[in-house]
């Protein structure tokens, strides 16, 4: 999946979505909630407090 397509199923745009993948920006709970919903895994998951997807 291109960084385009995952942004556009996020609701933000390819850029922001780049600086989320290298760490440059911090990840709105907003997105963050869709990222582990697409994904099917809880965002404590997605965020390494548990090992449990």
């Amino acid at each position: 999946m291109t960084q385009t397509q995952m942004a556009k199923i996020l609701h933000c745009s390819q850029r922001v979505y780049s600086d989320y993948e290298r760490g440059e920006l911090d990840i709105p709970s907003d997105i963050l909630i869709r990222l582990a919903d697409f994904h099917n895994v809880s965002v404590d998951y997605l965020l390494e407090r548990v090992d449990e997807k």
